[in-house]
């Protein structure tokens, strides 16, 4: 077994970051019909920097994991940077290459948690930029 699938292993057997967020700023899930993948992420935003990230779900392997792995990748790090993100740097996360079916389980997590912090961004447009809480209380996650 090659070091990128123990570490995959290892973040879907012992996940970081999951669990549910108590007055989130923003909350997000996604769901893959094709496969029944699920992933939901919430979070802290203050000053446009990702504080503190929890993440719910079910399904394979590499959704799991790739969601406890871009928990930790994301945590504490700008908005702007997060948003940057994309399948290249997914690929570089999980350190191996995925076919086109993989690589949509790999990808849920970041399209999640993507959605939620558009979400929380279009909704404070309005409001000062200086921090980013809003929405306390809710809750949307997959089980």
């Amino acid at each position: 077994m090659n070091i990128y699938k123990e570490i995959l292993l290892e973040h879907y057997r012992q996940p970081r970051n999951r669990g549910e967020l108590a007055h989130a700023d923003f909350s997000s899930g996604m769901h893959n019909p094709s496969c029944g993948d699920s992933v939901s992420f919430q979070g802290l935003v203050v000053q446009k920097h990702l504080v503190k990230l929890m993440f719910t779900g079910q399904g394979c392997v590499i959704s799991q994991a790739a969601a406890s792995m871009l928990s930790e990748l994301a945590e504490q790090k700008k908005i702007d940077e997060v948003m940057a993100l994309d399948a290249s740097a997914i690929g570089t996360m999980i350190g191996m290459e995925l076919g086109p079916t993989r690589l949509k389980c790999a990808l849920l997590p970041l399209e999640a948690l993507q959605k939620g912090l558009l979400g929380l961004n279009k909704e404070k447009g309005a409001e000062s930029a200086g921090s980013c809480k809003g929405n306390e209380g809710s809750s949307r996650t997959s089980k």
